[in-house]
């Protein structure tokens, strides 16, 4: 048994003396919560600035601010708010010299920059573009700023020319659209025609007009800078001379769904001269570069295998005189996600998956040797200035949380905000523990079980197993906003959660092994998890459980449903993969269902209906519960919509929660209170409470 080390075992936990607690978590909790993110030190490091994300009364509507703390006190003074009340900003950065702190915010009516001073004061608007900023770096002198917007490729560095165009398209009688290549949508949005690309403009000087001018420096280049839908300011950044930046950018043509061959182009300041590739000999994966102080090195992270978006990221440098390339640590089994140096060159920050949670590590550059910093827990994002660290840390228990400490591995934390745990006293959250048990071919697979709220020594409690998504993910030790395993220990249930092959975290073969075996080892490690864990844990009810699971979790519900059914008396299927095989030909990036498959549907069939859940709906006998987004173009809504009409048509107990305006996410706070109601009451109908 692999027990946390600062986790108490489930038999002394029970032992410990009851709190003035009354009741479990609700997901009417979860969506009021106040969220921490976005923490940025001041150069000097004794100021940290950071987003707080907070719900109206109503549960409806959020809005964010920054706040700050200085960290030269020792006082237990609470940190202060910062921007005025009743904006809503994002992306805090600070000046070079820490006495100004820039943000995003949509106060104009469309996303812009402003700046104010870190001691508090007037934001000042200084950029005024015809098109929202949608990310930001300043220049390493802080007089530039680089930013990306979705534009039209020829109208170049004319921001307004877009907006016009698109006011225009609003505007005709007709709606139609003609595409002649792929993507014709991603994640949630139909193409348009627009890019994501890069510009440079001049900041103002103080209570100068806003700049509305930019230089363009990507409209050359056929790809998204950042890339969608979720890249961000890290996949660029500044030379430290402020001649140049570098950006990760795919630049793939007609093959872009199917390509995961993203390049780090070095681009002119100016806007001058032609982008140079310097990655074009990998032909995967190539992003997050960071320069070193001289601006002789550039470290990044890259992939080996194209077409695979769950290989391993691997720590690279490159001397960019030479263009000699070095991976760093090569022996480190684990996927960098991103890269932060210290102070002195010599040290990468990094975090990464790490056998259920997600631990911040220090790699050192001229030995590839690997250190855990911080851990106990998920970190979430983290920012370092000098020797001092500020991280949002969190767990099953306490939410995200920011904590400042030092570089020193296993250096005390100091915390700056609350957890869930201190916000909401009158809560008991279910006390959890990992575990372990020999799965597919003998390998040592983990998982989590989580206590019910209310759990009682010789009590049996029903259970929910959740089984994760990705597939190339995990459910592990940290604080999820939408499979958060409290929400039902807040109910009365058990649950339980296993890391099956393919999962992150464990090295990157056991992360491989699910690839063309999706209904194959993950099958077999979840009926061992699930045989295992009830004879570990007496107070599961194996007999009383229920199976729930998104994404590729969706999948294997549909899977389970006629290849392990004997085992639960309900399912529950989000946005789940119904058809491997229309899947393959509906779905938006196609490159993961070719790799995942063995190629295309066409050009290996068999890999397709190896694994296919619609090939075994004669023995669908179980009540399920299926959920599916209306905007989820991953897994499109006919996957839902298919399986509700098999169980329709076979006659089986079961209900559809259909969101017409929700992703593969269910985002909107009032969808996530109706999902989980539906949900729990799913769960109450055929486990009772």
């Amino acid at each position: 048994m692999n027990l946390r080390i600062a986790l108490l075992p489930l038999c002394l936990l029970a032992a410990l003396p009851a709190t003035a607690a009354t009741r479990g978590f609700d997901v009417r909790d979860l969506v009021a919560l106040d969220r921490v993110s976005s923490p940025v030190l001041s150069p000097d490091g004794s100021v940290v600035v950071f987003a707080q994300r907070r719900m109206d009364k109503q549960a409806t509507k959020a809005s964010t601010g920054l706040w700050v703390r200085n960290l030269l006190t020792r006082d237990v003074a609470p940190p202060k708010p910062l921007t005025p009340e009743g904006w809503n900003v994002n992306s805090p950065a600070f000046s070079p010299d820490g006495k100004t702190v820039y943000f995003l915010s949509g106060k104009s009516g469309t996303q812009q920059l402003y700046a104010m001073p870190a001691s508090g004061g007037a934001p000042q608007q200084l950029t005024a573009f015809a098109l929202d900023i949608g990310s930001y770096q300043l220049s390493p002198d802080g007089k530039r700023l680089a930013f990306s917007a979705d534009t039209f490729a020829d109208c170049k560095a004319d921001l307004a020319c877009t907006q016009k165009r698109l006011d225009e398209t609003k505007a005709k009688k007709s709606t139609g659209v003609v595409y002649d290549q792929l993507f014709v949508r991603h994640w949630d949005t139909w193409a348009d025609g627009r890019r994501s690309r890069l510009f440079v403009a001049d900041l103002p000087a103080a209570k100068a007009k806003p700049v509305a001018s930019a230089v363009s420096l990507t409209d050359s280049l056929d790809g998204d800078a950042p890339s969608k839908p979720f890249g961000d300011a890290s996949e660029y950044t500044w030379a430290p001379d402020g001649k140049s930046l570098v950006a990760s950018i795919r630049v793939a043509g007609k093959s872009e769904a199917w390509s995961t061959n993203f390049d780090l182009y070095r681009i002119d300041a100016d806007g001058t001269g032609a982008p140079v590739n310097l990655t074009a000999a990998n032909l995967a994966w190539d992003t997050g570069p960071v320069f070193s102080a001289d601006g002789q090195t550039l470290f990044y992270r890259a992939m080996k295998r194209p077409g695979f978006e769950a290989d391993r990221f691997a720590l690279m440098s490159m001397d960019l005189g030479s263009g000699q390339t070095r991976e760093i640590a090569a022996h480190w089994d684990r996927s960098a996600d991103g890269i932060a140096l210290s102070a002195d060159g010599k040290t990468i920050y990094t975090t990464a998956q790490d056998t259920g949670e997600h631990p911040l590590f220090g790699v050192e550059i001229a030995t590839g040797k690997a250190e855990k910093i911080v851990g106990d827990g998920s970190i979430a994002e983290f920012d370092i200035a000098g020797d001092t660290l500020a991280v949002t840390r969190n767990s099953m228990k306490t939410g995200d949380q920011l904590f400042t400490t030092t570089t020193t591995p296993g250096a005390p934390l100091r915390a700056i905000t609350q957890s869930v745990e201190e916000r909401l006293p009158e809560v008991a959250f279910g006390d959890f523990e990992q575990f372990d048990f020999k799965g597919a071919a003998g390998d040592t697979v983990h998982g989590y079980v989580v206590k019910p709220w209310n759990y009682e020594e010789g009590k049996k409690y029903p259970v929910a197993f959740l089984i994760h998504g990705g597939p190339q993910g995990s459910f592990g030790n940290g604080w999820s906003y939408r499979w958060n395993p409290q929400t039902y220990a807040g109910k009365g249930y058990a649950v339980v959660m296993i890391d099956f092959h393919g999962s992150t975290g464990y090295g990157q073969a056991f992360t491989d092994s699910i690839s063309q075996d999706w209904g194959g080892k993950p099958l077999e490690d979840l009926q061992k998890g699930w045989a295992a864990v009830q004879q570990k844990y007496a107070f599961l009810d194996g007999k009383n459980a229920c199976a729930l699971g998104a994404s590729y979790g969706g999948y294997m519900i549909n899977w389970i449903a006629g290849n392990w059914n004997d085992a639960w008396k309900c399912l529950v299927v989000h946005d789940g993969v119904f058809d491997t095989r229309s899947m393959g030909y509906v779905t938006e990036e196609l490159w993961f269902s070719e790799w995942e498959n063995g190629g295309t549907p066409y050009e290996n069939p068999k890999g397709y209906e190896k694994f296919n859940p619609v090939d075994h709906i004669a023995k669908w006998r179980v009540p399920t519960l299926v959920v599916q987004g209306g905007k989820d173009y991953r897994v499109p809504e006919d996957q839902g919509l298919s399986a509700f009409t098999a169980l329709q048509r076979k006659g089986i107990e079961s209900k559809l929660l259909y969101f017409p305006d929700e992703n593969h996410w269910v985002l909107k706070p009032q969808n996530s209170v109706l999902w989980h109601d539906t949900v729990n009451g799913w769960l109450k109908q055929h486990l009772g409470q």
